[in-house]
């Protein structure tokens, strides 16, 4: 008899442990299908199977003032670590550019400058490459780029409304793209 109580009673919690799981799935289903989205330059995007919070690390806006992610809560936020000594970072700035232009305020394209990065030399980078609508977000001491894991430059995270990270693209790419523009619409409009 006292089996079958102990068969009883682990079924049970089996069934609610499933059941438990099962209203999390649809959650799961509900995310847009970003990998049918990747063309192009976007095929080296790595997109999370289990997107996990973001860092809580902070940035020093233009005006001096710190910020943080949560700052952009309730958008996705397309996170780029640059440098004005980094040449693809050069090359890929107007592609963000165009995406931010593109998305207008359905998301934001945050450009942060990490390490040695002096403000003069930011005006003139973003002067010379004709880029005039990206925030010059600094991370002087790198901690930011530390808490992401940032190994190298440039580096592009995707974070939905939920301040999740979603995705990463390490290198340069095109994200100006239609696949580009069509991945971070899905985001928006997840």
């Amino acid at each position: 008899m006292k089996s079958i109580r102990s068969a009883l009673l682990y079924t049970a919690m089996a069934l609610l442990a499933n059941a438990a799981h099962a209203q999390e799935a649809p959650d799961l289903e509900a995310r847009p299908n970003l990998e049918a989205l990747k063309d192009g330059d976007m095929r080296k995007l790595a997109i999370a199977s289990n997107p996990a919070p973001a860092p809580e690390a902070t940035f020093t806006t233009e005006d001096g003032a710190e910020a943080s992610l949560a700052d952009y809560a309730g958008k996705p936020v397309v996170l780029n670590f640059w440098a004005t000594w980094c040449a693809p970072c050069r090359e890929e700035m107007p592609h963000l550019s165009a995406l931010q232009d593109a998305m207008g305020a359905d998301a934001v394209v945050l450009t942060v400058a990490t390490g040695r990065n002096p403000p003069e030399a930011i005006d003139r980078f973003f002067e010379e490459i004709g880029v005039d609508n990206l925030p010059k977000a600094l991370d002087p001491r790198q901690e930011m780029a530390r808490a992401f894991g940032v190994l190298g430059l440039p580096v592009t995270v995707l974070i939905d409304a939920e301040g999740r990270e979603v995705a990463r693209l390490q290198g340069d790419a095109d994200w100006s793209s239609d696949s580009a523009q069509a991945i971070v619409a899905a985001l928006a409009a997840d």
